[in-house]
């Protein structure tokens, strides 16, 4: 039997998602968790890999099995094992043909940026900061140069294992909620540390140290020299990837309503 599962973690206590030796990966933790519920080993493949410190809202997973329970007790049962930061928001019986990444039609990011003269206290770890003021204009000016297909070889990290730069990029919403600033992140895929790049990049724009078209000057060079610092990791949320409508998964993640 093959299972999909929705799960949502707070990423500051781990080093990403993928296992590594140290155990201290939300993938370690939770094929561990899956194995004392199973009481056998599980290896699981996700939709999108997050580097330390990123968040989860709905990373979907993939996994076979031959222990047979219903959907509630696989979301009970491995939640009962898991950390408090992580936890399994669903659990759907799928085809073997589901690939929980191959089948993904896209995937959504946010970023949320908190800018006040302050650092962030409450919402460490959970909003990026910057303490200049950012401009609405410009950023959505700037944002419009990375829509459709391009080569983000600028917005690549050199440890990037993609086979192609090239990816599709479908949505940049950029609002503001009093101090708050969400950008909203959707597209075919996305490469290693892309989003934080781009953030890097919209976020000089936005504090007026470059012009909007800066940013189609950065796209074209296909250097990662040409752009700015890659940003802080604290307010990166992935929000999930996109699926078609027969493979019957959730496709929103309401317990996080509480993000600006």
């Amino acid at each position: 039997m093959r299972v999909a599962m929705g799960v949502c973690f707070n990423g500051n206590a781990y080093q990403g998602w993928q296992s590594q030796s140290s155990g201290l990966t939300v993938q370690d933790k939770l094929e561990k968790a899956l194995a004392q519920f199973c009481t056998h080993k599980v290896s699981t493949l996700c939709a999108g890999r997050t580097d330390a410190g990123v968040h989860g809202l709905m990373q979907v997973i993939h996994f076979d099995t031959e222990l047979v329970r219903d959907m509630a007790s696989w979301v009970r049962g491995t939640n009962r094992y898991l950390p408090s930061d992580i936890a399994i928001q669903w659990a759907r019986e799928v085809p073997p043909t589901f690939h929980c990444r191959a089948s993904a039609v896209a995937r959504r990011y946010a970023y949320i940026v908190l800018e006040s003269p302050v650092r962030p206290s409450l919402e460490s770890g959970r909003v990026g900061w910057v303490y200049r003021p950012l401009d609405l204009q410009a950023m959505q000016e700037a944002a419009a140069h990375l829509m459709g297909e391009h080569d983000f070889t600028s917005f690549r990290a050199s440890s990037c294992q993609a086979l192609s730069p090239v990816k599709r990029l479908t949505q940049i919403a950029i609002h503001q909620h009093g101090p708050y600033w969400r950008l909203e992140f959707e597209g075919s895929a996305f490469l290693h540390h892309m989003i934080r790049n781009i953030m890097g990049c919209l976020v000089t724009i936005g504090q007026g140290f470059e012009r909007p078209d800066w940013m189609r000057e950065v796209l074209h060079a296909r250097s990662r020299k040409a752009a700015a610092p890659t940003f802080s990791p604290d307010g990166l949320y992935f929000k999930g990837p996109v699926y078609e409508a027969h493979w019957g998964l959730p496709d929103s993640t309401p317990a996080f309503d509480w993000l600006p």
